[in-house]
């Protein structure tokens, strides 16, 4: 079964970013995500979602 739930990790991976760069988007809270104890989750659906959202403010 395929998880929804991304790592920071994988989140830069998908978004083609450097692992840095995603952390530094999720704690200055302009990607959505949340955190696991100390560790930052993202759920795929609303990273596709915030994807669109960056798309149609660029139109």
């Amino acid at each position: 079964m395929e998880s929804d739930v991304m790592t920071i990790r994988e989140v830069a991976d998908y978004l083609k970013l450097a692992e840095k760069t995603a952390y530094r988007l999720a704690a200055d809270g302009k990607i959505p995500g949340f955190k696991v104890g100390a560790s930052w989750r993202f759920r795929k659906s609303e990273i596709d979602r915030w994807i669109v959202a960056q798309e149609q403010g660029r139109n």
